[in-house]
């Protein structure tokens, strides 16, 4: 146990992800959250904090992160730091509405899903529906996460090309709610 007059960063309910995104990363990730709604409610940490610099990862992962993320008994407050790309995106928007904080010199990219595939033409079948669902997933996200239709979504945040943003942008566009220096 840590002397209470220095606490960690897991103590006082704060987590640092930077890395990218992966079936061990985010699960180390989805054990805090769980162990910090395990907790006696009197022990619980009024909010919880993710700290995001990530170039992105397994789309698979990061939905099982932010599912985790959006049934927390405890609000989670996300800092956007340094980068928050693809997945870290994802993962940024999954913040509370009114939580989601970027700092001055982040960078922020928004963009359609990419995989790679082979195999058989029936497994390519099914995979060609696994994209399109995974897709839809994301389209989803998007659209609870920021309030925008799906056509502003596809115009601004998942055309065919990336999008880098800056941060007024993420702000104009609801996908960030504070740009701060201090958090």
């Amino acid at each position: 146990m840590a002397d209470k007059s220095n606490p960690t960063l897991e103590e006082t309910g704060t987590y640092l992800f930077m890395e990218g995104f992966s079936l061990n990363s985010c699960a180390k990730a989805i054990r805090f959250v769980l162990e910090k709604n395990l907790l006696p409610k009197a022990d619980r940490p009024d909010e919880l904090t993710f700290i995001i610099n990530s170039p992105g990862g397994d789309v698979g992962a990061m939905f099982g992160l932010v599912d985790t993320i959006k049934g927390s008994k405890i609000p989670v407050k996300t800092v956007g730091l340094g980068q928050i790309a693809s997945c870290g995106l994802m993962l940024f928007l999954a913040g509370a509405k009114g939580r989601r904080l970027i700092t001055p010199n982040t960078a922020i990219l928004s963009h359609q899903f990419s995989w790679g595939s082979f195999g058989k033409e029936h497994e390519l079948f099914a995979t060609v529906k696994e994209f399109s669902l995974t897709q839809e997933r994301i389209l989803n996200h998007y659209k609870k996460c920021t309030g925008l239709s799906e056509k502003k979504i596809k115009e601004f945040l998942l055309p065919p090309e990336d999008v880098w943003l800056t941060t007024k942008e993420a702000l104009d566009l609801g996908v960030a709610d504070h740009v701060v220096t201090t958090y």
